[in-house]
């Protein structure tokens, strides 16, 4: 059995991690000496024995769930704990629903792209940042072109000016290796 108020961690296929709700202990699984009751109203109905308190909510039908049990004495609430599993996975749906989940997009050039083709990638990099993906705009160099990474600084930089308006630079031209990076996020609307 896990421990009370224990986080259960799940890793999606996407990579995420998923943070699900903290397990409670009810009724006959609370087995503190003394707790203060919470009425399902919300109305503080005071400190007593658990036994009691499970009385109590046995009589309105109701279960005992220990929603504090940090605290001294633990506080404890009568609710229907199905019905508030159930409406807690329904807001974490719609929470999911709602989301976006920012992706890296990736554009590659070389140093000696054309004029055409450095259009297009820019269009292409535009709708990536429009829909509010990350951009990393990299250029790769080959053989001699490494003499000339100032091209593909210029280059890289000529980028950035042609999506000012709608992107920020989070991190400017730098070289690793063969490879010259740079990263754009899209601006706050």
């Amino acid at each position: 059995m896990p421990p009370a108020s224990a986080f259960v961690f799940s890793v999606n296929f996407f990579g995420g991690v998923n943070i699900s709700n903290t397990t409670y202990q009810i009724n006959e699984d609370i087995r503190d000496k003394e707790v203060r009751l919470i009425g399902e109203d919300g109305a503080q109905l005071g400190i007593m024995s658990a036994s009691e308190a499970l009385k109590i909510a046995a009589e309105h039908d109701l279960d005992l769930v220990k929603i504090a049990p940090q605290s001294t004495p633990p506080v404890c609430k009568i609710m229907d704990y199905g019905k508030y599993r159930f409406e807690q996975a329904k807001r974490e749906k719609e929470a999911r629903k709602n989301q976006h989940v920012v992706e890296v997009k990736e554009i590659r050039m070389s140093p000696s792209i054309g004029i055409n083709d450095f259009n297009t990638k820019l269009k292409n990099g535009q709708k990536f940042l429009l829909d509010g993906d990350r951009l990393k705009v990299t250029i790769r160099f080959r053989g001699r072109e490494m003499a000339h990474t100032n091209i593909g600084e210029a280059l890289l930089k000529k980028f950035a000016e042609e999506c000012a308006d709608i992107a920020t630079v989070d991190k400017n031209p730098k070289l690793e290796g063969r490879f010259m990076a740079m990263f754009l996020s899209p601006k706050t609307k």
